[in-house]
């Protein structure tokens, strides 16, 4: 697998109101956030640039919401902040998409010349999801490193109910069988870069 020079790690949410297990219920993955830390150590040190997405939820009681401890990002996210010598940029979002976020992620992308985008973080089928779906159409080589992920058990209609791991695959699936994105696993993407 290549990763370009100048391949932009876009972390999504990686927030502190994630840990909540009341809220959320069960996580997947557990290793997600060593793989996720492991990808901005090797990008920062690469030099290449290094997107952050926060989530900014505007509904009440969300772990998430601005002003409560949880909007903010996990203490080794944090920790990692602008320690890189590439290209930093923060972005905040109300809903599932970084490119609906500000500042606006595509023109600082394009503004870049960046083409291909690696993108790890939480919830796999939500914001990541979304994120990547939206980047395969708008022309850009999506890779995610499934691993560098994690998402939560979700009831949706009928009474039905997919665990985290099943969310998580059909997810993979979707993403990497419908072309929006290259599904692969952390160390693929570090042994490619």
């Amino acid at each position: 697998m290549d990763i370009a020079e100048n391949a932009a790690l876009v972390v999504v949410d990686v927030q502190k109101g994630f840990e909540e297990v009341d809220f959320w219920g069960t996580r997947n993955n557990p290793a997600a956030d060593d793989n996720i830390a492991a990808l901005i150590d090797a990008w920062q040190s690469a030099g290449r640039p290094v997107v952050f997405v926060r989530h900014d939820s505007v509904q009440a009681g969300s772990p998430l919401r601005e002003g409560y401890e949880g909007n903010g990002f996990k203490e080794y996210v944090e920790q990692r902040r602008g320690k890189g010598g590439g290209a930093e940029l923060l972005v905040t979002k109300s809903v599932n998409s970084a490119f609906l976020g500000a500042p606006d992620l595509g023109a600082w992308l394009r503004a870049a010349g960046i083409g291909q985008l690696v993108l790890a973080g939480i919830q796999t089928n939500m914001c990541v999801e979304t994120t990547a779906r939206m980047g395969g159409n708008l022309g850009y080589e999506v890779v995610v490193p499934l691993d560098a992920t994690y998402t939560f058990g979700l009831e949706g209609p009928f009474g039905w109910r997919q665990s985290a791991d099943e969310l998580a695959r059909a997810s993979a699936v979707s993403l990497h069988g419908g072309g929006f994105a290259r599904v692969v696993t952390t160390e693929e993407v570090l042994a490619g870069g």
